[in-house]
């Protein structure tokens, strides 16, 4: 089985927080599509004939393409691709994007998950965030996207965000779970260079959330989110039963995937490639840079991606990727960290508990190898 990803860049508004790549020059997005689907079928043969099992338009704002660029890039790849066996077709959406004609468009080619973010209840919050809607339009948007049908919604939320903690953070999950979605991602707020957050905060204008707040906000998610019934399966991934992201989830389990788009990542199992971060450049024609993985590589990902989630590895998966010697050497480190209790061990498996998933960075690199 295999995943695609095609990256649009574009959005009319730039958030305060972000730091992927993305442009607002809306007038190449036609030039885009054209592009994208020359290169679906320059790879046609990138995932070696692997079934495609998950779709997902990212970004940027992939809501800004109009329902006959999604269908164009949906159509070339079944041309080329085996989606026969598909189970998952998500659109990344702004909520001003989705009025009630743009979702029933979605819905006639294909779309059956959408990822609406919304990032904060607060109307301040989402002004200091410079996002595009209000917190009255976020929940109109998703109660359309319910009416046309769609019972598979996620919406995202942002926690850690320097003056909106506390009642007004609680306000948010509270309209969050109100909502009756099926899933919730939610993201601890990374201050970056050459973002406004980051402008601001070099500038003292805006100071970074301590981290014993972040943690208790993290664990007031935790607590509010399983109490109502969701599983959180992953560090910033809370899902009811069955509808975890299924797209994601590959990432996390080493599913081949193929990305699509300026800046998209395409992965085979054996190397990494990305496209380079320009629409000018890509539409050049400008070739993929590939790097080859080591075995360290494989190794480090291998436990990077599955300690991610709440069931964490397998030992004896490990050992059939990595061999007996690898094994010994990585269950010496487990075994302290289980003594440090960071991480528990349940015969085979090694997992992260949920509630302590906010330090994982720190725990997966004392497993890392050299």
């Amino acid at each position: 089985m295999a995943a695609i990803y095609y990256h649009i860049p574009f959005c009319k508004r730039i958030c305060s927080y972000c730091d992927f790549y993305r442009t607002a020059r809306l007038s190449t997005l036609p030039d885009l599509v054209s592009a994208m689907c020359r290169e679906v079928r320059e790879r046609r043969d990138y995932l070696r004939g692997e079934p495609i099992l998950t779709r997902y338009f990212g970004g940027g704002t992939p809501s800004l393409c109009s329902i006959e660029q999604l269908s164009k890039l949906l159509r070339t790849t079944e041309e080329l691709f085996d989606c026969s066996q598909v189970e998952e077709t998500t659109l990344e959406a702004n909520p001003d994007d989705l009025t009630a004609e743009y979702l029933a468009g979605l819905r006639s080619i294909g779309i059956d998950r959408l990822s609406i973010g919304i990032q904060s209840f607060d109307d301040a919050c989402l002004q200091l965030m410079n996002r595009r809607h209000t917190a009255a339009e976020a929940e109109d948007a998703v109660l359309r996207a319910q009416d046309a049908g769609f019972d598979n919604l996620t919406i995202d939320l942002i926690f850690g965000v320097p003056g909106f903690g506390g009642a007004s953070f609680e306000r948010s999950v509270e309209r969050a779970l109100a909502l009756n979605v099926q899933h919730i991602s939610a993201y601890l707020l990374s201050i970056e260079p050459r973002t406004r957050f980051g402008l601001m905060r070099d500038r003292g204008e805006l100071v970074e959330t301590p981290d014993e707040v972040c943690d208790s906000e993290f664990r007031y998610l935790h607590e509010q989110l399983t109490a109502a019934g969701f599983e959180h399966y992953e560090i910033s991934n809370f899902a009811r039963k069955g509808c975890r992201a299924r797209h994601n989830s590959s990432y996390w389990q080493g599913v081949p995937y193929l990305g699509i788009g300026p800046a998209a990542h395409s992965f085979d199992g054996e190397s990494r490639q990305w496209n380079v971060a320009s629409v000018e450049r890509y539409l050049a024609g400008e070739a993929p840079e590939v790097e080859q993985l080591s075995e360290t590589d494989r190794i480090n990902e291998f436990l990077m991606t599955r300690l991610r989630t709440a069931e964490g590895f397998s030992l004896a998966d490990f050992e059939a990727r990595f061999g007996l010697l690898r094994r010994r050497e990585l269950e010496r480190e487990v075994q302290r960290q289980c003594a440090a209790e960071v991480l528990v061990r349940a015969g085979d498996r090694v997992r992260i508990l949920p509630d302590e998933m906010l330090i994982s960075d720190r725990v997966i690199a004392a497993l890392f190898v050299d």
